[in-house]
């Protein structure tokens, strides 16, 4: 018999209130950033291994599971009285990362939004890319894992069972990653809400205007109407796409039966620029004034 093969093929002992994996069918991970997670695991090269860890995860043999700043701390019940304790390792921002990271995030309207809602923005990546960073560690050596038992293999199924509840730990709360990468949600939070109030504030604070510029000729008749606004002619026709803010800005995070909120925006917006244009029209040709 070779050495660890009885290790191999011995049974887990049943554990008491175990984090089972909520999928039963083992597929780990129901949002694109957890199913993203996994993916970037295989990509390391280490599937086969994590293939070990499934049916521990699905068992409910990991009994704990914290999620702390740089680094994940669990507990599995593998064939021992004792659990063993796993602890995985994140390569860690730097302050100059985050403060980069913050600056990126909070000059995106939408991702910003949906950050400081809680979600996870889908292009979050590509915003991250942009200055050099990844949401993700980019590769395994960037994860330090180890676990207490005898097995020598790295990932060892109860470092694999880990990362399937941390995927799906990473669906019920998608700024868990953030923490793991060394900062804690509340703390990136706050962080992008002081950039979007001094944004805020700078948006909403004119240049200073010269006292002499004040009282001039000019600025005595600002708020009349002048001799010009005669020749103005305003068309009353609705513009070939109302909606196109909408679709610029993308999927909205709010889903209204099976449609996306956008979606049922964007044909409201041309149902009433059409409706706004035939009573335009209408009151126009009433008056018998040119178009």
């Amino acid at each position: 018999m070779t050495p660890g093969a009885d290790f191999e093929a011995a049974r887990p002992l049943p554990a008491a209130d175990g984090l089972a994996a909520r999928s039963g069918d083992g597929e780990s991970g129901g949002t694109w950033w957890s199913q993203r997670f996994i993916e970037v695991l295989e990509s390391f090269g280490v599937g086969s291994r994590l293939e070990r860890g499934r049916s521990y995860a699905l068992g409910g043999q990991v009994t704990e599971l914290e999620v702390e700043p740089g680094i994940v701390l669990a507990k599995v019940q593998g064939t021992r009285y004792t659990p063993y304790r796993v602890r995985i390792r994140a390569r860690l921002l730097s302050e100059h990362q985050w403060r980069r990271a913050e600056r990126a995030l909070a000059a995106q309207a939408l991702p910003l939004a949906q950050l400081l809602a809680g979600q996870m923005p889908r292009d979050v990546e590509q915003v991250l890319e942009a200055c050099k960073l990844t949401l993700f560690p980019d590769a395994y050596a960037d994860l330090k894992a180890s676990c207490t038992c005898p097995d020598a293999e790295n990932p060892c199924k109860h470092i694999a069972a880990v990362y399937y509840l941390l995927a799906e730990r990473f669906d019920a709360d998608p700024l868990a990653i953030f923490t793991w990468r060394g900062r804690p949600a509340e703390e990136l939070l706050s962080g992008l809400r002081a950039r979007r109030s001094r944004a805020s504030r700078q948006t909403r604070m004119p240049a200073a205007i010269p006292a002499e510029a004040v009282a001039t000729p000019a600025s005595a008749s600002f708020w009349f109407v002048g001799p010009e606004l005669a020749d103005l002619r305003i068309s009353p026709l609705a513009g070939e796409a109302p909606d196109t803010l909408l679709r610029q800005l993308g999927p909205a995070p709010v889903a209204t039966g099976e449609s996306n909120v956008t979606e049922v925006l964007a044909e409201m917006y041309v149902q009433l620029a059409e409706a706004a244009e035939r009573r335009a029209l209408a009151e126009q040709h009433g008056r018998g004034r040119p178009i």
